[in-house]
């Protein structure tokens, strides 16, 4: 298990850091129990490694005026690898796609996009996604309202993993 890999204080630096990326090593070392030159080096090395992927703050799309969040499922006429990265480049591409997986079953992907409004979204589904190679089929669901959008990993299950198997 690759969590188990990292010692209890990687794994406490990690969970205090997706909580409040933007504390201070100062105050993060404190929470963790260890002085800061060392909580430095570990953070860096977690980065290092992977495990701290980057930054960023959390923006409220709808504030900015983007009302319109849209979950596109997405089947492909050809699943052969070469079109699936095709069509995943292509969707880095698109400034409406905020997320983009690939799934088994039925749909190939779903997209998490966002719009100012419905004519701008519709004008990406017609204009740009219907129209990439190899769609098949696109199904909508327009986002009523998020009852939870938390992000990173719940470590205390992980804590609590780690504990049964020791």
């Amino acid at each position: 298990m690759a969590g188990a890999k990292l010692d209890p204080i990687d794994r406490h630096i990690l969970a205090e850091l997706q909580a409040d990326g933007r504390m201070t090593n100062v105050e993060l070392a404190k929470r963790v129990g260890i002085s800061a030159p060392p909580c430095l080096r570990r953070v860096r090395t977690l980065e290092e490694q992977g495990y701290i992927r980057g930054y960023h703050a959390d923006i409220d799309a709808r504030e900015l005026g983007f009302e319109v969040e849209v979950f596109a499922m997405v089947r492909l006429s050809s699943q052969a690898e070469a079109d699936l990265s095709a069509f995943e480049a292509r969707c880095r591409t698109w400034p409406l796609v905020r997320e983009c997986h690939m799934l088994n079953g039925e749909i190939d992907f779903i997209l998490k996009c966002v719009a100012p409004d419905l004519s701008s979204f519709q004008n990406f589904l017609t204009g740009d996604l219907l129209k990439a190679a190899h769609v098949a089929n696109v199904k909508t669901s327009l986002v009523i309202r998020c009852a939870k959008d938390e992000p990173g990993v719940p470590f205390d299950v992980l804590e609590d993993r780690i504990a049964r198997q020791a």
